[in-house]
């Protein structure tokens, strides 16, 4: 395996395809079905400053990195866990990182390191071998700025239970549901494995709770959402309410009387988001 050396840090190589500079993609084929000429799926979701020459700039910026990102290192090796993904790509925080103030890499409190433990586990055994290599774009957030980067209240991301990912390999965004909604049917449940689906080929992948999200309409009878209502600030979105007509109330009679007074337009209800 290749290796990175930086003063101090030994950096888990990527697989060649994370490491080939592209020109960023217009996601929209893929969304539409179609696979494109110049496949490079992360280059939405990261940006100057989270890809590793940025990552060898937040490391050398502040001495103590070090031993944190050895510390966390060998806590993934003690736990076999350590080479699935680049370690430096285990510490992306948020897409959003510039946008709300925060920093492109983090270290979780170590409080949190075991939770990403089964979660790797569910990637290596499963996911990997269903779809081929994936990468990291975000793994823990801390409260500040998983609320800003807008996520649920209770993300599994402030836990560093989940990891949202790309593949590498091209892929559709049907055949990528299909693909893992079949493995997640089989094998989620033992792992405790909650699996969504963002914008075009991201994907969210944690171990709180056997559940899964924001499926497609077109994969939606093969994988059907596993959604309930105490599932909602983990996967931080509403559930869909009934539609229920009103019943239908007969006109009164109106007497014929003088013209009441115009009222101004009726305000809706506030709506919570």
């Amino acid at each position: 395996m290749r290796q990175i050396l930086i003063p101090s840090l030994l950096l888990i190589a990527a697989p060649a395809a994370a490491q080939t500079a592209t020109a960023p993609v217009n996601p929209s084929p893929v969304a539409q079905g179609a696979i494109p000429t110049v496949w490079d799926p992360a280059a939405d979701y990261i940006t100057a400053g989270q890809d590793e020459p940025g990552y060898r700039s937040w490391y050398l910026a502040a001495p103590w990195r070090a031993g944190q990102v050895k510390s966390f290192n060998d806590y993934l090796a003690t736990y076999q866990v350590a080479g699935i993904f680049p370690t430096w790509q285990l510490l992306r925080t948020a897409t959003a990182w510039k946008d709300c103030a925060g920093q492109p890499f983090e270290v979780p409190p170590t409080i949190e390191w075991p939770n990403i433990i089964q979660t790797l586990r569910y990637i290596h055994d499963y996911v990997i071998p269903a779809v081929g290599p994936v990468e990291p774009v975000s793994g823990y957030r801390n409260p500040a700025l998983n609320q800003c980067a807008g996520g649920a209240p209770e993300s599994a991301h402030k836990h560093y239970s989940a990891i949202d990912m790309v593949p590498l390999k091209p892929i559709t965004r049907e055949a990528l549901m299909k693909t893992l909604c079949g493995v997640h049917s089989q094998h989620g449940e033992a792992y405790n494995a909650g699996l969504g689906f963002y914008a075009y080929l991201r994907f969210h992948v944690d171990s709180t709770k056997f559940r899964r999200w924001n499926m497609d309409p077109a994969v939606a009878a093969d994988c059907p959402p596993i959604v309930h209502p105490e599932d909602i600030a983990t996967v931080g979105q509403p559930m869909p309410q009934p539609q229920v007509p009103p019943p239908a109330v007969a006109a009164a009679p109106v007497a014929a009387g003088p013209a009441a007074p115009a009222q101004p337009d009726a305000q809706p209800p506030s709506q919570q988001h």
